[in-house]
Parts: C-alpha cells; sequence; structure tokens
C-alpha cells in the first residue's frame, strides 16, 4: 500500500472530516463517561492497566469493554470493506453512521449499550479510507499522526523528502481539536442530543463517498 511518503494524500479532506467527527463523539464521551474515550484505545487501556494493578480508580471492566467494542468496529469495517470492494468507503461510512444513530437511540432506551456502540463507531470509521491509496494515516486517534508530523517536521529540517509532507498530519490534528472543541460545546448545550449531530455529519460523508464511487470507474480484476 502506497502511503504519504511516496505521494500526496488524495482524500485528505475526507480525513480531516472524519478526524473532526471523532474529536467531536470522543468529546462527548469523555465528558460523559468521566475520562474514558471511545476512539482513544491506548487511554482506555492504561486506564484499565493501573485498576488491574491495584492502582487509584475504578470501572476497568468498562475500560476494557470500550476496547473490546472498538476492536468489534474494525473487524465489522474490514468484513465490509471486502464485501463491498467498489463503494467500501461509502458502505463502512454507513456502518459507522447506523452505529452511531444506535448509541443515540441507546441513551434513551438502553444507555449501557451507548458508549460501547460509539466505541465500535469509532474502530469502525477507522476502516472508511482502508481501501484508499496513501490513506495509512490514523483517522479517530491522532498519536501515531503526532509521530509522523514529527518526522516529517525533521525530514523537512535536514531537507529529506517531500518538504510539506508534515502539513497533512498537522491538519489531522488541528481538525480532531476542533471536533472535540465542538464536542464539548455541543454537548453542554444539548446533552445527550449531540449524538444526533454526529449522525447526521456520518450520514452526510456516507452520501458523498457514495457519490464519489460512483463516479470512479470500475476497479480491474
Amino acid at each position: 500500500m502506497k502511503t504519504m511518503h511516496t505521494r500526496p494524500f488524495p482524500v485528505l479532506p475526507v480525513a480531516a472530516v472524519i478526524a473532526a467527527l471523532a474529536g467531536f463523539v470522543d468529546a462527548y464521551a469523555f465528558v460523559r463517561l468521566g475520562n474514558f474515550f471511545v476512539s482513544f484505545m491506548s487511554g482506555n487501556a492504561t486506564r484499565g492497566g493501573v485498576v488491574l494493578g491495584g492502582g487509584y480508580g475504578g470501572g476497568g471492566g468498562l475500560a476494557f469493554s470500550l476496547v473490546l467494542a472498538f476492536l468489534a468496529g474494525v473487524i465489522l469495517a474490514s468484513i465490509v470493506s471486502r464485501r463491498f470492494v467498489r463503494g467500501a468507503a461509502a458502505a463502512v461510512m454507513g456502518l459507522t453512521t447506523l452505529l452511531i444513530v444506535g448509541a443515540a437511540l441507546a441513551t434513551s432506551m438502553l444507555s449501557a449499550l451507548s458508549m460501547p456502540l460509539l466505541a465500535a463507531a469509532m474502530g469502525a470509521m477507522n476502516g472508511v479510507l482502508l481501501r484508499e491509496e496513501g490513506a495509512a494515516v490514523g483517522l479517530t486517534y491522532m498519536t501515531g499522526n503526532l509521530v509522523k508530523l514529527g518526522q516529517g517536521l525533521a525530514d523537512a529540517l535536514m531537507g529529506e523528502g517531500p518538504r510539506w509532507r508534515w502539513v497533512a498530519y498537522l491538519l489531522l490534528w488541528l481538525t480532531f481539536v476542533g471536533g472535540a472543541v465542538g464536542g464539548a460545546i455541543v454537548e453542554r448545550a444539548l446533552g445527550d442530543y449531540t449524538l444526533w449531530y454526529a449522525a447526521l455529519i456520518a450520514a452526510w460523508l456516507a452520501l458523498l463517498l457514495a457519490g464519489r464511487a460512483r463516479q470512479a470507474p470500475h476497479p480491474r480484476t
């Protein structure tokens, strides 16, 4: 698979919107769950590990359930991506939309399912651009992108590799943070209705990607 090291990121605007949506949803969940995440699984794993080690705090079961839900979302997205090769991105974004809608409905019907469904949605969302050339980049978690940002800046300073490669990673980080700011603001104003806004954005992305798939040439076999 080609990466951003070999050519400009061809789907950067879509990736930036996805990153913003991930930040939006993660901020909502972070506030609602009290310092747990639905997109940042390293944080949940650390929280669960501290609990298992007898450290301060609780919620180890919740932390690991969110990790498992995220993993389930990744698996589902990978299966869907293989099933719908031509429209894989739209199909996976459609799956993500359904999971977010399910989480929104669960807030009033079966609240215990809401956050695992959101974690599954975030896991699935990482598979939206799985088959896109140049999309080897984290979409709902930013640590890897920060590493690539630093490496790209080092390359630019040393005069090695593409001079502006790091800008794409910086943009993804900034859009994620911007989405988190928006998610915190909307959650404070609208509470659980925040998830319906996230579902609308996800549905819009699914339709956008479906239109893009219809215009693309058929893949060669």
